[in-house]
């Protein structure tokens, strides 16, 4: 955190800004953190912290005495001040009046708010970040509840060979908005856990995104055993015993953190399975005051909401049961409950091990998957619950993700919107006539907004390579693989995720002829991702990847950026042409990148699966494969991958390059970028997505 005192009176507003994540959104405040000095804000890696508290005080009042500047900070400050107090421009107040004194309550292990944070892994805490941003922006009640990742997830290096290397670093805490919760008293509070017969303190650290306060729980504390300390170090450990450490300190200990905080939600949102031992902790609580466990349970029951993420199995968090008897032997008395029925709750077809999405999906009373595909999905999955109904009548409905559009929208564009769309799009960006007046954009505009997003993609991707290669000593023809030789006017294609078997990264590799004679028309596709350091099988695919760019036939043209993150996310959905998404049906839940670059103008390119079959309308991008799942993986990577290449071939590289002789404009192909804004930016957006958990899941 900055202290404002350490700032000069007329200046000491930028501690505010600078503590509180809402400038992570708003561009105003990036640039004015920028115009206070762009060297040490790039070097800084865009964190205000850092860079205030590294300003020499002779700036700090060159500053001050700045006209222009001050200005600019007064314009923004303002526009903070307003947005955290005005109660007329709460959206909540006036769509949602039944929530205005509620409080939701949502628990996720991993939130990916900023680069600057990295408590995230991938989709998953992206989402959860967005989630919050967006409840903030709508007034929403939400209160966020997650671990403090001290070492955060692992940092990515790519060798000379492609082997993916994996280091960690300490977050500098001194140097991020993050602040520890005091006691009454003025000390750090702390809550108490029995984990397996010995005492744990759990610590308790707030971020405050926008209106909304998310709350970080950690064990790095001195009155904890060493090994204690390290439980919440590093997110999705492969030690069960960390693991499920982690799981109960969420769970357990966030309702515990939340009661000694005054806080009392009405609706508990697990965001997956990870939380679920915070049902468990409330029915105690309930049974603890007097009532029988039926009854408890029915009221955990009924304000419980579980959003499952994925059908795929390694998702789902399952424990050994002797791990579960070493854990709550002494809790499910507390529960009124025998050791049988305990582990009843957990255990599914696999009776010897505890599921965590079995306990969740037993204890909620409302559950969703995150598109209409996985919806539909996950019924069949768990339609076991329910022998006595048809899988249509299991009662798992569906709330397809979208993402916070400031976050994920770029400048260009944004200008460009601001010029044509109403002053209040951004209050409306749900509904889908709030997008009509950017058909009348010229195609010109649309193009070199497009461009000026791709020239920064590319000048940064360069920049990065550049310092890869001198940081490490390597030769300058890795260069190449790492993204510094790429072409502007080509046709870029990206592919950034999580690197796993059932995403299908090298599909396009399947066919190297027709591969090479693609590059040789112009095409160059970027990849990047990271291998969970536990999935030998996504790191062999990395290292493929890296193979290929090393061909001296593909070399320039396929290249494998390093250390995937939340900032290169923005840089890539934001300037690439093309999004290419390949995973296998129906195992991708949603997915969200595709619909950050959709938001971009980048067309997609995607199989029959996650959120494209409800974005897709045979204008705004395009199909691989058919709108069926095969039974033979073999038959299903063949027939897809053969579609992939008809598609490049004969559709996506003829209209990209078929430029009007005046502009060189690709006309056709901006067509297709407005569509894909004016049909997916409103569709895809947190803000449909929030007003639909209000509406099916929490009100209710």
């Amino acid at each position: 955190m900055i202290d404002k005192h350490s700032l000069p009176v007329r200046l000491s507003g930028l501690s505010d800004l600078a503590n509180n994540l809402w400038w992570t959104w708003s561009k105003p405040a990036q640039r004015l953190f920028n115009r206070v000095d762009p060297a040490l804000w790039k070097i800084s890696g865009r964190n205000p912290i850092l860079l205030l508290s590294n300003l020499p005080r002779e700036r700090l009042e060159e500053l001050g005495q700045d006209e222009d500047f001050l200005a600019a900070y007064d314009t923004v400050l303002a526009a903070f001040q307003t947005y955290m107090q005005d109660e007329d421009s709460v959206i909540c107040a006036r769509s949602f009046p039944d929530l205005v004194d509620e409080t939701i309550a949502y628990l996720s292990m991993e939130f990916g708010l900023h680069e600057i944070l990295p408590i995230y892994a991938g989709g998953l805490g992206v989402l959860s970040g967005d989630h919050l941003k967006e409840a903030s922006d709508l007034g929403l009640p939400v209160v966020g509840l997650g671990l403090l990742y001290r070492q955060g997830y692992f940092k990515q290096e790519i060798d000379q060979d492609g082997r993916q290397g994996v280091s960690y670093g300490e977050l500098e805490l001194s140097a991020l908005p993050i602040a520890p919760v005091l006691d009454a008293d003025g000390y750090p509070m702390t809550v108490q856990l029995d984990l397996a017969g010995r005492e744990l303190a759990v610590g308790v650290w707030k971020i405050q995104i926008g209106r909304t306060p998310l709350y970080l729980l950690d064990t790095d504390l001195e009155t904890n055993r060493p090994e204690d300390r390290a439980i919440t170090a590093r997110l999705y450990p492969s030690d069960l015993d960390l693991r499920i450490s982690q799981e109960i300190i969420l769970g357990i200990g966030g309702v515990r953190a939340l009661r000694r905080l005054g806080i009392q939600p009405t609706v508990w949102h697990m965001n997956e399975g990870h939380p679920a031992f915070s049902a468990l902790e409330r029915i105690r609580e309930g049974v603890g005051e007097g009532s029988m466990y039926s009854s408890a349970s029915s009221v955990v029951h009924e304000t419980t909401v579980f959003t499952t993420h994925t059908p795929v199995a390694a998702g789902h968090d399952r424990f050994p049961v002797e791990l579960i008897d070493r854990y709550f032997s002494s809790y499910w008395s507390q529960l009124s409950l025998g050791r049988d029925s305990f582990l009843a709750l957990g255990i599914d077809h696999q009776p010897d091990y505890f599921s965590m999405s079995t306990l969740a999906l037993r204890l909620s009373g409302r559950l969703n998957g995150v598109s209409q595909l996985h919806g539909e999905t996950t019924r069949r999955m768990w339609s076991f619950f329910w022998p006595d109904r048809n899988v249509e009548a299991v009662p798992i409905g569906h709330v397809t993700n979208g993402i916070h559009t400031p976050s994920w929208l770029g400048e260009q564009l944004e200008d460009l919107y601001d010029r044509y769309l109403e002053s209040d799009w951004r209050e409306c960006v749900e509904q889908p006539d709030a997008w009509e007046k950017l058909e009348s954009v010229p195609m010109l505009e649309i193009w070199q907004a497009h461009l000026s997003q791709k020239r920064l993609l590319l000048d940064q991707l360069a920049t990065r390579a550049q310092a890869i290669i001198e940081r490490r000593g390597l030769n300058s023809d890795h260069l190449a693989v790492f993204g510094g030789h790429l072409n502007f006017d080509a046709l870029t294609i990206g592919f950034a995720r999580r690197f796993t078997a059932y995403k299908r990264p090298t599909l396009i590799f399947s066919q190297m002829d027709r591969l090479v004679a693609l590059l040789n028309r112009g095409v160059q596709i970027i990849f990047a991702g990271k291998a969970h350091p536990n999935d030998e099988q996504g790191a062999a695919l990395l290292r493929q990847v890296f193979q290929i760019a090393r061909r001296p036939d593909c070399a320039g043209r396929i290249v494998l950026l390093e250390n995937y993150d939340l900032e290169l996310g923005r840089l890539l959905v934001q300037g690439v042409d093309l999004w290419l998404n390949t995973p296998r049906p129906p195992n991708e839940a949603s997915g969200t990148s595709g619909q950050k670059a959709a938001l971009n103008g980048v067309l997609n390119c995607s199989t029959w699966d996650g959120w494209w079959p409800e974005g897709y309308n045979g204008r705004n991008g395009w199909l691989i494969g058919e709108e069926t799942v095969a039974e033979n993986f073999e038959v299903q990577d063949r027939d897809d991958a053969e579609s992939l290449f008809r598609v490049l071939e004969e559709e996506i590289i003829p209209l990209f390059y078929r430029r009007t002789a005046k502009d060189a404009i690709p006309e056709e192909w901006v067509a297709r970028m407005k569509d894909s804004i004016v049909t997916l930016g409103p569709r895809f957006s947190a803000r449909r997505m929030l007003r639909e958990y209000v509406a099916q899941l929490y009100v209710p």
